[in-house]
């Protein structure tokens, strides 16, 4: 008889270990309450960048002089913007759908909570209710904005981060709470649209997790644009007008717009899934997971934001696809984990930012010694040719193996050029694995090579 595996939640983790456990025999379920592919990711993710690649292109055609073209004012279309976003969402969302149907897992449409160790019952969306068995359970609800009581979020002045893809109207001045990944694309992507925006920072730095020279160089680019950093602000309360809000900070200081948005991190969806009562170990809302994925209950897996992790749909997916392995007898021995460590990560601002492993800092709070070398695209050709010599590529190594240990890169194309550090780091490969690599030139890829040598 085949496993039976029931999955809450079909966003990125749900949907891979669906595909993955159904590839190696398994009996899949999946219940999703909201849109297949999963909210965070459909309604967060990816129409944010939608709306940066379209700020990016609005950018590109404002630097045309320096292209050796003359100039062109291009506007936005917000109606087609909106219609663009909307049309990739269902694209991936049927493709979504469509490949979890090939693979002959059953989808259901509805919400679902643990009722028994072994138990789920499914209330649908059209009404009705069924009770699920299941061998193994996988929990992945993802999570939603958090909104402090502070906050009188009304979807049309004061938003979430959902409310803005795109908002109600084209915000005037556009406030943004919060300084960490979600903070710094919306300033990006609304300076781009043309909106005056100000960025109220709680900490001393932008990006407060990241390479602070990293983070020194979107400062600088932030201001370049004209943006306006309250560092070192903590908001406390927002007061709405017939006209705009006004938000008062710690400090004493008030930042004054026409509409705010809150990005201020997230919450799990963990309440109303019945976790305490078949003895799943809850922390803060996340669900107590070990290096497999499991639970408290050795059947009972987490995974995505639920598991309270690296909060990437990347991460989700690997997980996810760890999860169904596990769950179906393939790493009953030692086998290689997820190290979280070793994940590469994006910020789609412009320009872009990416890292992968150790970071400078972290290494010398840390003690560690370390070997940091850094070429700016100043001195790459390809850079010179796109007119945008923007950023760097920094490479920490070990002074005595040579092992690559991390790297962060700034500049154009820097999520897509992370991926040679981050098979560098996690394979173990040696600074002079890439310097001897030989690369295309032009291409913007030659500093990394550069950078280890």
């Amino acid at each position: 008889m085949a496993k039976r595996i029931v999955i809450i939640g079909g966003g990125p983790a749900g949907n891979q270990a669906a595909t993955t456990a159904a590839r190696l025999g398994a009996e899949v379920t999946v219940v999703e309450r909201d849109v297949m592919g999963g909210a965070a990711h459909l309604w967060d993710c990816i129409p944010s960048k939608a709306m940066i690649a379209t700020g990016g292109a609005l950018a590109e055609m404002g630097r045309a002089t320096g292209m050796g073209m003359r100039s062109v004012s291009p506007e936005l279309d917000r109606a087609a913007l909106a219609a663009r976003i909307a049309g990739i969402q269902d694209r991936l969302s049927s493709s979504v759908t469509g490949l979890l149907e090939s693979q002959g897992v059953t989808l259901i449409s509805g919400t679902a909570k643990l009722v028994g160790p072994h138990e789920v019952e499914v209330t649908h969306v059209g009404g009705g209710s069924d009770l699920l068995s299941a061998d193994v359970i996988v929990l992945a609800t993802g999570s939603r904005p958090r909104i402090p009581d502070w906050a009188p979020v009304d979807g049309k002045r004061v938003l979430t981060t959902r409310d803005a893809y795109p908002p109600p109207e084209q915000p005037e001045h556009l406030i943004v709470i919060g300084s960490g990944v979600t903070g710094v694309e919306f300033v990006h992507m609304f300076r781009s649209f043309g909106s005056t925006v100000t960025l109220i920072v709680s900490r001393q730095q932008v990006l407060p997790q990241k390479d602070p020279e990293v983070a020194a160089a979107l400062e600088a680019n932030f201001l370049e644009r004209g943006v306006g950093l309250f560092k070192g602000a903590r908001a406390e309360s927002i007061e709405v007008g017939d006209d705009g809000v006004v938000v008062a900070c710690s400090d004493g200081r008030r930042a004054v717009g026409s509409h705010v948005v809150l990005a201020i991190g997230s919450i799990p969806n963990s309440d109303g899934l019945g976790l305490e009562d078949v003895g799943v170990a809850v922390d803060h809302g996340y669900v107590v997971v070990d290096h497999n994925c499991r639970s408290s209950v050795p059947h009972i897996y987490a995974a995505g934001d639920l598991s309270g992790r690296l909060p990437l749909s990347s991460v989700a997916s690997m997980q996810g696809r760890k999860i169904a392995e596990h769950a179906m007898g393939l790493h009953t021995a030692p086998h290689r984990h997820l190290d979280y460590d070793k994940a590469a990560s994006a910020i789609f601002t412009e320009p872009e930012i990416a890292d992968v492993g150790l970071a400078e800092a972290d290494a010398f709070s840390e003690g560690r010694k370390v070997r940091v070398t850094k070429v700016p695209f100043s001195a790459s050709a390809k850079a010179l040719i796109n007119d945008d010599a923007r950023g760097f590529v920094k490479i920490v190594s070990d002074p005595a193996t040579g092992v690559v240990l991390g790297g962060s890169i700034v500049g154009k194309n820097a999520a897509e050029l992370i991926s040679v550090i981050a098979l560098a780091v996690n394979a173990g490969l040696l600074v002079t694995d890439l310097e001897e690599t030989v690369l295309v030139h032009p291409a913007l890829a030659e500093a990394i090579a550069e950078a280890a040598e």
